[in-house]
């Protein structure tokens, strides 16, 4: 590490893999954060060579860059605060990296989500706006009709929400079955969309993240991303990757 450069110190933490810039910032404006036994002051630079206490434990500087697909079954939250979740994302999948998920699943959905100790990268699969790609395939309690698909393309208003979604890319592949591609980040999206249309969804796995797929990956296990598919990945969330981070 070059010590003679310096960073803001809630960008060191997120890169760190600790947590998001937006809960470093939190943890910092509570006094949580120590930099050589004083508390850290909001927008402070570090170089990494000082003594970053986080909660009282040692911060023990950058990791390499760690990006996992998770199949994550029905039932793990995606939480790491919830003290009554039963089963947490971040207590199921045992790496020897801390790593936490680079956006949210329903607890009630499957599928492929994406863990990492990359702050930066975390922060940037995080913005709703971001436009990133996440494909879906759904199971509604309903038989799929042209007018449902051709609704749910040009986009729904949710009523709850006061919102209109995005048009989408969506195909029927059975009776009750639909491919559906998502751009945006509103929580509970698909479910809410279908509710709207008078159905109700019954079964949800993600099955793509942006270029990263779910393939062949059994339920409840985990594979690293490594080589062209991370450099892809990065690229496409408009971060710079390094050969050399990756391996």
């Amino acid at each position: 590490m070059d010590f003679t450069k310096k960073e803001r110190l809630n960008k060191y933490l997120a890169s760190c893999g600790i947590c998001s810039r937006r809960d470093a910032d939190r943890l910092i404006a509570e006094g949580r954060v120590t930099v050589n036994g004083k508390i850290a002051d909001m927008g402070m630079q570090v170089s990494g060579c000082e003594r970053i206490l986080v909660n009282g434990k040692p911060i023990h500087g950058k990791n390499e860059k760690v990006v996992l697909a998770y199949y994550k079954p029905i039932g793990v939250t995606c939480t790491e605060r919830d003290k009554f979740a039963d089963k947490k994302v971040t207590e199921m999948v045992k790496f020897p990296v801390r790593v936490t998920y680079a956006g949210r699943l329903d607890k009630d959905s499957e599928g492929l989500l994406l863990l990492s100790n990359d702050g930066d990268l975390i922060h940037a699969m995080m913005q709703g706006s971001a436009g990133h790609e996440k494909e879906y395939v759904v199971k509604m309690n309903k038989e799929i009709t042209d007018e449902f698909l051709r609704t749910m393309a040009e986009g729904v208003y949710l009523r709850e929400l006061k919102i209109k979604t995005k048009p989408c890319e969506i195909e029927k592949v059975g009776k009750y079955t639909f491919r559906i591609v998502l751009t945006q980040g509103v929580n509970r999206q698909i479910r809410r969309m279908v509710l709207e249309l008078g159905a109700k969804v019954t079964a949800l796995k993600r099955i793509r993240v942006v270029n990263v797929e779910l393939a062949n990956l059994k339920q409840g296990h985990y594979r690293q991303i490594t080589g062209k598919e991370l450099q892809v990945l990065y690229n496409s969330c408009g971060l710079r990757y390094h050969e050399e981070d990756g391996n």
